[in-house]
């Protein structure tokens, strides 16, 4: 089912800025590892040649129909694949696409998931405790608030949610099942926010955070996604990662790092170590974008392996 664009569709963040630093080769061709709703996708083809192409992966079968209903016109220059970006490097090899000129990853959750209740990502509207990217997850973020023990649960708070109070909200979680299982996502919420001091942000943001990436195991994801691509880029090809949390971009920062030690990418020059940030007039119109960090290295030799 094709979902209603004018509902779903928003705008990408950084865009201006990670064209600039993406696309190099207009004949090229250019992997969205997380294509979402198509927004990055669409910009890159309309900047393009008829030549270049553009290959975009998604867990997510909604948000690759709405994709593919958004970019249809595009034709043989734009093809999708249902898959998440830890299994890139048999895809390009399996659809013969590299080496890549340049390739992106936009990380988070997109409007379409955050959304529409039934998908369980968000606080504020209810729905049932899910938070799967793609259905061949096992796991949700029902069996892990229902089952997991206390101990577990606030282990998982601090490490993916950086949550300061992660052992009074498992506590109280762990109290409140023993009375009744949680079955929505404002239920759990309201548990959260009972226990929890309301600072700037919603109290439940860490926990949901937490969960969301628990069970898509996103941070091993990221590792793996961002490593196996390189050898796929061409010398001088562009990889540019959108990250929009601490615990993200560690990881670009990271594994950037060591593929410079290693000296297969070098820093972009006048960005140095510095990721790019929205401009203000970017976050006036689009306040999503305020957290986004855009971080860019470039391929240094040919290395398709």
């Amino acid at each position: 089912m094709i979902l209603d664009s004018a509902r779903y569709l928003h705008e990408p963040v950084l865009l201006a800025e990670t064209l600039e630093r993406l696309v190099t080769n207009k004949g090229g061709l250019y992997l969205d590892a997380t294509l979402g709703l198509g927004g990055h996708a669409e910009a890159i083809l309309k900047t393009i040649s008829a030549q270049g192409k553009v290959l975009g992966l998604d867990a997510d079968p909604e948000a690759l129909a709405e994709a593919g209903h958004r970019l249809g016109a595009y034709g043989g220059s734009f093809h999708a694949v249902r898959a998440n970006f830890r299994c890139l490097g048999a895809i390009l090899e399996k659809e013969g696409f590299f080496p890549l000129s340049g390739a992106l990853f936009d990380l988070g959750v997109s409007s379409l998931q955050l959304d529409k209740p039934s998908r369980g990502f968000s606080f504020m509207r209810e729905g049932p405790l899910d938070m799967r990217l793609g259905p061949d997850t096992g796991l949700t973020a029902d069996q892990i608030v229902n089952r997991w023990p206390a101990e577990q649960i606030a282990m998982l708070l601090k490490e993916f949610g950086e949550e300061p109070e992660a052992e009074r909200i498992a506590r109280a979680i762990v109290s409140r099942r023993a009375k009744a299982p949680f079955t929505t996502t404002t239920d759990l919420a309201a548990v959260v926010e009972s226990v929890t001091p309301r600072t700037g942000r919603h109290p439940a943001t860490r926990t949901f955070q937490a969960l969301r990436i628990a069970v898509n195991q996103e941070l091993e994801a990221l590792t793996r996604g961002l490593e196996s691509v390189v050898p796929y880029l061409e010398s001088g090809g562009r990889l540019c990662v959108i990250s929009f949390h601490s615990l993200e971009d560690r990881i670009v920062k990271n594994v950037f790092a060591s593929l410079i030690a290693q000296g297969k990418c070098a820093r972009l020059g006048k960005e140095g170590r510095n990721a790019v940030v929205a401009c203000e007039a970017e976050l006036a119109r689009n306040p999503r974008a305020r957290s986004a960090r855009l971080r860019t290295v470039e391929k240094k030799q040919e290395e398709i392996e």
